[in-house]
């Protein structure tokens, strides 16, 4: 998950903007640190230039498809599929905790927090 999680639902809920103008920003703020991401991936070895197109244009043209389909989706239904998304991203997230602390054992089950 990342900084949209929360971005999104702070900017729609505590400013007048709209659904699509809260994603609008994070999309267009999220372009500079995938940049500098980029550059200390490819600077420590971790991009596999091998991939690239068969990632790479498809990331694109379903980006390309959603931002149209985002556009013709009203603000009210955006922000409840959003709203989903994050439902279920949770969910995920819960269950693969659960299980690796099943699969793992205990001690990978403790909180890191202040620890």
């Amino acid at each position: 998950m990342g900084g949209g999680t929360l971005l999104i639902p702070l900017l729609v809920t505590f400013t007048p903007l709209s659904q699509h103008t809260a994603q609008t920003i994070n999309l267009v703020a999220f372009i500079p640190m995938a940049i500098v991401v980029l550059i200390i991936h490819i600077k420590n070895k971790l991009v596999n230039f091998k991939y690239l197109l068969t990632i790479s244009l498809p990331a694109v043209l379903f980006a390309i498809g959603a931002a149209f389909l985002a556009k013709r989706t009203s603000a009210e239904n955006l922000g409840k599929f959003f709203g989903v998304f994050l439902l279920v991203l949770g969910i995920y997230q819960l269950i693969m905790a659960i299980k690796k602390c099943v699969t793992k054992g205990k001690k990978n089950c403790k909180s890191s927090g202040g620890q």
